[in-house]
């Protein structure tokens, strides 16, 4: 009976210590971040609960399993201690990430909170802290790996006689991992060489979306119309892309008619003006009109105008086309361009009145 009674005991007091020390700790990490709102870091740590009971338990149950005299566990008491051992190994990795994840939201946080920061040297800070928070897990991963592999004796035998032909492996792993090599190496390049950062605007291969992931070997873009554009890491350190976001959100648009050589100009500088008033999305710095190019039959014509950001530019940008062309066929229909066709051509458009200069001199 004694002997039925004492893995009870055991396994029982185990977790009750475990839920015990896990309460006491979570009281002091909430009181902790109640005295200290201005750091979220305790209250963060509040999510390795789980982890941490995990480990305890583990921990308890790994030191306390040899108490156990019950015949059954007396057989089987090499692989308890193997299991028991693998399972703490892999919830103390779990419960370092958990906390390493938590440092670096944590840090982040902190420094989003000052008003004096600007948008791009935030969006540098959260690339540079979410690639440092994956780094951490991927090493603390490959230790969690080789630790739970050197319990097994047969793989420190399996080590030992690989160790004399090491130079050999590593060069045939290096020549085999080259392309992840790259991208890793790519990746914290561009965490902080500050090449593009989550958020930004970019044009890749002739798509224009926003940075929406970044990771040791690929980076996702999303466009536009909600895909999402998925590249190696390498391939940003590598060859010329667009980083719209770079300097400066700010944009400058340009909107370009072809028109007839007729064009009022003047008058269409004037409707620009109240075009742009009109649209929410001109940001107010700057616009402008003028011919740039002309042929035989027609005149091209640029207008310029800002928007504080890339999508603004957008909406400013088709706001103003949309709206001159029409002004322009409401009430200047002849400036614009006439493509005859060889079986029904256009009847020429007049041209608006226009009195004759003044006549000097005699006669």
């Amino acid at each position: 009976m004694e002997n039925a009674l004492r893995p009870l005991i055991v396994i029982g007091g185990s977790v009750v210590l475990t839920l015990l020390m896990g309460w006491l700790v979570d009281r002091l990490l909430l009181r902790a971040d109640s005295r200290h709102h201005e750091t979220p870091l305790w209250g963060l740590l509040r999510r390795c609960r789980i982890p941490l009971r995990v480990v305890l338990l583990t921990a308890i149950l790994r030191g306390t399993y040899g108490q156990i005299v019950w015949r059954p566990m007396k057989e089987h008491a090499s692989a308890t201690g193997q299991l028991l051992t693998l399972v703490l190994i892999g919830a103390s990795a779990w419960l370092v990430v958990r906390i390493a994840a938590a440092v670096v939201e944590s840090s982040y946080a902190r420094y989003a909170a000052g008003s004096s920061r600007d948008a791009a040297r935030l969006r540098r800070v959260r690339t540079q802290v979410t690639l440092i928070q994956r780094v951490v897990s991927a090493i603390v991963g490959v230790v969690a790996v080789a630790g739970m592999l050197i319990t097994f004796p047969p793989m420190r035998a399996a080590g030992a006689s690989l160790l004399a032909s090491a130079g050999i492996l590593g060069v045939v792993a290096g020549v085999a991992a080259q392309s992840t090599l790259s991208n890793i190496f790519a990746g914290l390049q561009i965490a902080f060489g500050d090449v593009v950062r989550i958020g930004d605007t970019v044009v890749v291969d002739g798509e224009w979306g926003v940075v929406e992931e970044i990771t040791l070997t690929f980076l996702a873009v999303r466009t536009w119309d909600e895909r999402r554009i998925t590249m190696p890491v390498s391939y940003f350190t590598s060859k010329p892309f667009q980083n719209w976001s770079r300097g400066g959100v700010q944009m400058t648009g340009t909107v370009f008619f072809h028109l007839d050589h007729s064009a009022p100009l003047p008058l269409m500088r004037e409707r620009l003006a109240v075009v742009l008033k009109e649209c929410s999305a001109w940001d107010g710095r700057d616009f402008s009109l003028a011919v740039t190019d002309t042929t035989p039959s027609t005149i091209q014509v640029r207008a310029v105008v800002t928007a504080k950001d890339a999508d603004d530019i957008w909406t400013v940008r088709c706001a103003v086309r949309e709206q001159m062309v029409a002004w322009l066929y409401e009430h200047h229909p002849y400036a614009l361009p006439r493509v005859p066709t060889s079986s029904a051509p256009l009847a020429p458009v007049p041209l608006p009145r226009q009195d004759p200069p003044p006549r000097t001199g005699r006669g």
